[in-house]
């Protein structure tokens, strides 16, 4: 099977300036990348006029709920959601019923995942249950193929055992990845500790809980010589934490949401639910912070923390609603709305963070738009949008901010070696 995308602008981490060119794909593999290719007989022509051609993305965190709350998610859906949203690949969460925490349920759900049509990998929980007490068969379920260990949801809230658990991942070279919370400090808070929770009379959650927290794990990580990898950052003085660390050669990477660049503690409104997650939505301050510090290289990552709830979960009260958001369908979109259409970074940006920095993350090669590439890419449309209604998303569910609202850009087609998966 060959297909040409012709008139294509294509997007690489190495320069923020677009390429026009025709790619030729045959058999999944890319044989041709030129100014202009003619179709040859047989060839299937996809025309990208004003269109953006970029690598495949990638997501490091992500909950599919699978096993045991299907209602809101499961591998499958998840994936397509991913796919809806020009995401190939990702790694699940532990925070699961059972937990992902032996072998057993590792070997389970990667054989859920093998009947998708990305490649999907899973991380398994640091401590049993995810209690923070015992350690989990972290041998084992690296062996069954974890690529990470994290009680995401949850810190590890003992140093002995958050300590124990960094010197067995070294060993297995494995990441440990870091849910940064304080629980004695975030008590029962539902949104960050400030004015707009005063407001309201929801009891808030401050920023020292994550900032404490986050110095913690990254000082036992020096001190074990342990990659740790810190989750969903929020705040300013956490992120410049980790910059600080960084230049001591601490072996320490992070990650931002899209939705702690976008959204702050100003936009709950009057109780919103569909924007609650823990970590909360912070100030704007922050978000300029951390969008600055995405810009000069300081988080590693983006990753949407894809937290779908049942649309009953969500509508029940403010303080009671689980945390979490969707963020696979809207991720790039966003990008495009709010920051790479008003020139406030370009695409190589979103190639390096959202693409091939998660990849390497993992010690999987980048996939790059090149001759002799694997054909992972997908047909970005920044003069259509996207309006983000029931129909429109593959997920079980829809806790999103931006459920029936209009950002500009759309995911026009989705790559992955000999297969079409999504063409709108």
């Amino acid at each position: 099977m060959k297909r040409l995308f012709q008139h294509a602008e294509i997007a690489s981490e190495d320069s923020p300036k677009l390429t026009r060119a025709d790619v030729l794909v045959e058999d999944g593999k890319i044989v041709q990348v030129a100014p202009s290719i003619a179709a040859g007989e047989g060839v299937e022509v996809i025309d990208c006029s004003g269109k953006i051609l970029l690598p495949g993305l990638f997501d490091v965190h992500v909950h599919a709920r699978e096993p045991g709350q299907d209602q809101k998610e499961n591998i499958r859906t998840c994936s397509e959601a991913a796919i809806n949203g020009g995401v190939t690949g990702f790694v699940m969460m532990p925070n699961t019923s059972p937990a992902i925490d032996t072998a057993g349920v590792i070997k389970t759900v990667l054989e859920s995942a093998r009947k998708c049509r990305i490649p999907i990998y899973t991380s398994g929980a640091i401590t049993k249950g995810r209690e923070g007490k015992e350690l989990a068969a972290i041998g084992a379920m690296h062996a069954a193929g974890a690529v990470m260990i994290t009680d995401d949801g949850y810190p590890v809230g003992n140093p002995v055992v958050l300590r124990r658990a960094m010197e067995y991942a070294k060993n297995f070279g494995l990441i440990v990845a870091s849910h940064c919370e304080t629980m004695e400090l975030s008590g029962k808070g539902s949104m960050h500790e400030g004015s707009k929770s005063y407001s309201l009379g929801l009891e808030g959650i401050p920023a020292i809980s994550e900032e404490i927290c986050l110095d913690r794990d990254i000082r036992i990580a020096q001190y074990t010589g342990t990659h740790v990898h810190i989750q969903h950052v929020t705040t300013a003085r956490g992120m410049n934490t980790i910059r600080r660390f960084k230049e001591e050669g601490v072996k320490v990477t992070c990650e931002v949401a899209p939705h702690h660049l976008i959204f702050n503690h100003e936009d709950v409104g009057e109780y919103d639910t569909n924007y609650k997650m823990n970590p909360p939505l912070r100030t704007k301050e922050d978000n300029a912070a951390l969008l600055q510090g995405l810009i000069d290289g300081v988080f590693d990552v983006i990753a949407t923390d894809h937290a779908p709830h049942t649309e009953f979960e969500k509508n029940s009260d403010f303080g009671s609603a689980p945390f979490g958001i969707t963020g696979l369908e809207t991720a790039l979109p966003s990008l495009y709305h709010y920051f790479i259409k008003d020139g406030k970074f370009g695409w190589d940006l979103v190639v390096k963070r959202y693409s091939a920095e998660p990849r390497r993350l993992l010690g999987h090669a980048p996939v790059p738009i090149e001759e002799g590439g694997t054909a992972e890419f997908i047909v970005f449309n920044p003069g259509a949008t996207s309006t983000f209604s029931r129909d429109f998303m593959k997920s079980k569910s829809i806790n999103t901010p931006f459920i029936n609202k209009t950002l500009q850009g759309r995911v026009d087609t989705v790559v992955l070696g000999n297969e079409v998966l999504l063409s709108r």
